[in-house]
């Protein structure tokens, strides 16, 4: 339940032939320290295009966060994308996720930085795990003490 299925060095990696290849339509999507950095607000020109791209290929893109509501809303604004946060990961959250896409577990990529709350929750509901490393190292204090736990589970054999 702690590995993910794919270990991308970026999340711009996960491209629409990628998703296609593996029978995955829709993708649920962290948002601290996998699509933009820890408090960051501006979100990357890279990230933006790539998140274009997944929708220019038909592919829907739902947020699902651990974050605090205001800064959430308003990035979500930015983005154009239906999500929730908090979404208290990895036990909830998922489930409300895959029905707002429409999608059983089996057909969405789960993406995020964290083994403990993106991997785990996602594996919970079947989907295709990937696990991106962390955007920066500035993280939020209790993330940094789990992820002195996670260092076994992110070696890749």
């Amino acid at each position: 339940m702690l590995r993910p299925k794919a270990v991308l060095p970026h999340l711009t990696h996960l491209t629409p032939d990628f998703l296609r290849a593996r029978g995955l339509k829709g993708v649920i999507l962290d948002l601290d320290n996998t699509l933009l950095p820890y408090g960051a607000e501006v979100v990357p020109e890279e990230v933006l295009a790539w998140l274009q791209g997944l929708k220019q290929a038909g592919i829907p893109i739902y947020l699902l966060s651990n974050a605090k509501p205001g800064r959430f809303r308003r990035l979500q604004a930015l983005l154009g994308l239906p999500g929730h946060a908090p979404a208290f990961k990895p036990w909830f959250g998922f489930r409300k996720a895959l029905k707002a896409l429409g999608l059983p577990g089996r057909e969405v990529a789960v993406v995020g930085d964290q083994i403990f709350t993106d991997v785990l929750g996602g594996n919970l509901v079947g989907a295709y795990t990937v696990l991106v490393p962390p955007l920066a190292e500035r993280e939020f204090f209790y993330t940094r003490f789990i992820r002195l736990l996670e260092t076994p589970f992110r070696r890749v054999e």
